[in-house]
């Protein structure tokens, strides 16, 4: 079971000690206990997070996207900024990880390097379990101490997700780098006007910067566009996995999709940024 092999990364969040497993059981010295579930996850929240995260509907709407390949490049430039550094004895931390593909993209850019995969979505945490031999699913909010050892991973990964800077500057090791993919006002401008999305900030850029200002230094930002061909099923499973899923409109934005050509051309632009901790 992969959680095993990263147990000497986590530690309880309680008290911090050190997690063993008994059976379906993690275990802390102080007497803290969290059930493996079924599915190959462990919810480490240290109470009830105010966070509900991505629905069911969502993570499935997300994973059928995802295997359709469009978002392929995006996950080969966050591998390719992972491995860029070529640091010795990778572990993986991914937050806000849902379905886990940009994780098992990287693992795959680095053989032997253990993961984690953490979400506050339990319907996360059950594909998360299962999208890589070698990552583990964990159950926590970003926005609280995360359930990891001080600087005990060599990269943290944030992809479309909220960060808490602090967290994952506390977490990662001296040598490790943080690599963020953040979408520009161009990604899905397509759609965005047409079914009322919710938008990109087009200050994200300097908000980020900001975010990050105290805890990181960056080393390179990577800007990725291209269009992509999508058919009506699959501009709906592209809508129905983002925030947008969560506002009224949708049957709305179905008919709106259905009025449109088919193949229908959509924009993918992000950039990838790489940081060194301070």
């Amino acid at each position: 079971m992969a959680l095993a092999d990263v147990l000497t990364l986590l530690c309880c969040p309680h008290c911090g000690g050190d997690l063993d497993q008994s059976d379906r059981t993690l275990l802390c010295d102080r007497g803290h206990s969290f059930d493996i579930a079924r599915q190959g996850y462990v919810s480490l929240l240290a109470g009830a997070s105010k966070i509900s995260g991505d629905s069911a509907d969502m993570i499935a709407a997300r994973a059928g996207f995802l295997d359709g390949g469009h978002f392929d490049p995006l996950r080969e430039a966050v591998a390719t900024a992972t491995a860029a550094a070529g640091i010795s004895d990778p572990a993986i931390l991914e937050v806000g990880a849902g379905t886990g593909h940009y994780l098992a993209t990287v693992l795959d850019a680095l053989p032997g390097a253990p993961g984690i995969g953490v979400d506050v979505s339990k319907a996360a945490a059950r594909r998360l379990a299962r999208c890589h031999p070698r990552a583990s699913a964990v159950v926590a909010d970003v926005w609280t101490q995360l359930p990891v050892r001080d600087h005990a991973v060599s990269h943290a990964l944030s992809i479309f997700a909220p960060r808490n800077a602090a967290e994952l500057h506390r977490v990662l090791r001296a040598d490790g780098e943080l690599v963020v993919l953040t979408p520009t006002e161009r990604h899905l401008q397509e759609l965005v006007a047409l079914l009322s999305l919710v938008r990109v900030d087009e200050n994200k850029t300097e908000r980020l910067g900001a975010a990050m200002a105290g805890h990181f230094d960056r080393l390179s930002l990577t800007s990725v566009e291209y269009p992509m061909r999508l058919t009506h099923a699959e501009a709906l499973l592209l809508v129905g996995m983002g925030p947008s899923a969560r506002h009224p409109g949708a049957l709305s934005r179905a008919d709106a999709i259905a009025a449109l050509p088919e193949p229908v051309t959509v924009t993918a632009s992000v950039t990838v940024g790489r940081y060194r901790p301070r």
